[in-house]
């Protein structure tokens, strides 16, 4: 169990909160962990009862179905969901793709979508990843050509999240393509809409239980108020919303590498080695030692950019760093743990290696840790 008692971003409010996340992923969540790992995807019902107990899109206003609150409580679930070894779509959904729709989408557009999101019974993902567009979301090639009152769509994305549950997806595309970066837009592509196909859930590394896919887009034709906001402002609303997805990453990670260093510390408390506990050798105690320290390190700092980010002060290059340093952290404290295990850490039934294999991608989605370097150093 995460321990908050030297927490600083967090209030009494928040605790009570945590406190119902924990019961309703004990309930919900932490039984189906297997399940959902097995079958690459966590159901439509888990989605449900999330959200009807509140733990979706805690920042949507009361008028779109939410409760209002700030950031903390958002971080408060990716926390909890992270620690519980989960890799389910949730914050995708709270944490990115609502304040999208919510900062940038019509009134039309907000009543229509966010309270079915707040509930869960509707899903999302966003589309920027293409087979040859990562990080440099420039380089997008998908388009939504005017032709008339529609836009049509042609493209395809890759590595999307949430890909095989979504019913909304909001695509990043070319509008004006010979414009480059100012003439992207974002689209609002609601699944049953012809010429939209789903490719494989595709078979990760890690992360099993976050289903990710492939998306095809070919001749989807769409009324032009699908645009979300105005049109060739995608790259900019991609750009201002960066610090809180790089934040959330970062905070997951932070979780994510406190239970692999709990593993660790259970695991060599009670396993024997020459005839003594394996926490009691030197090298396990001075190694452990250092990593206690690295997370103390962590959660100050955590709790110093989520501070940052509820006052609208945490800058892009501040979030960056975030996401590089925390993800960074953990790759290395997972690998850490996996050795300390020994050859158990390299079972899949003990909750080491699956965080070892779930630790990997977070040094790549949200934007690479090189990216995150070259934003960084731009901030010098």
């Amino acid at each position: 169990m995460l321990q908050m008692d030297t927490r600083t971003a967090y209030n009494e409010d928040h605790g009570i909160f945590r406190d119902t996340v924990r019961k309703v992923f004990d309930k919900v969540m932490i039984p189906n962990l297997d399940k959902h790992e097995r079958e690459g995807i966590v159901g439509k019902a888990e989605w449900r009862a999330v959200g009807d107990a509140g733990l979706l899109c805690p920042g949507i206003p009361e008028e779109y179905g939410g409760p209002g609150l700030d950031f903390g409580y958002n971080a408060v679930v990716a926390e909890e969901l992270a620690y519980a070894g989960s890799s389910a779509g949730f914050t995708l959904q709270s944490d990115i793709v609502a304040d999208y729709i919510l900062n940038y989408g019509t009134e039309e557009q907000k009543q229509k979508y966010l309270p079915k999101m707040v509930s869960g019974e509707l899903v999302t993902a966003i589309a920027m990843t293409e087979p040859g567009a990562g990080s440099d979301l420039q380089g997008v090639r998908t388009t939504a050509k005017k032709i008339g009152n529609e836009y049509v769509l042609n493209g395809s994305k890759t590595y999307i999240t949430n890909g095989q549950n979504a019913d909304l997806i909001i695509v990043v595309a070319k509008t004006e393509p010979d414009r480059g970066a100012k003439g992207t837009s974002l689209i609002l592509v609601d699944a049953p809409t012809e010429g939209f196909v789903r490719g494989r859930n595709l078979d990760k590394v890690g992360q099993h239980s976050a289903d990710t896919s492939e998306l095809f887009f070919q001749d989807v034709r769409l009324p032009l108020t699908n645009v979300l906001g105005e049109e060739n402002k995608g790259f900019i609303y991609l750009m201002s919303q960066l610090p809180q997805e790089r934040l959330s990453i970062a905070v997951s990670a932070q979780a994510l590498a406190q239970r692999a260093f709990d593993e660790a510390v259970n695991f060599t408390r009670e396993r024997q080695a020459f005839g003594k506990r394996v926490i009691e050798f030197q090298n396990t105690k001075f190694q452990l030692a250092d990593l206690k320290t690295e997370l103390q390190v962590g959660w100050a700092h955590l709790d110093w950019c989520i501070t940052r980010h509820i006052a609208g002060k945490l800058t892009t290059a501040e979030a960056s760093a975030a996401k590089l340093w925390h993800t960074e952290m953990l790759g290395k404290l997972a690998d850490v743990a996996v050795q300390l295990h020994g050859g158990a850490g390299y079972m899949n039934e003990y909750p080491v290696a699956r965080i070892w294999r779930d630790a990997r991608v977070t040094r790549i989605y949200g934007g690479t840790s090189e990216i995150m370097r070259e934003v960084v150093s731009r901030s010098l």
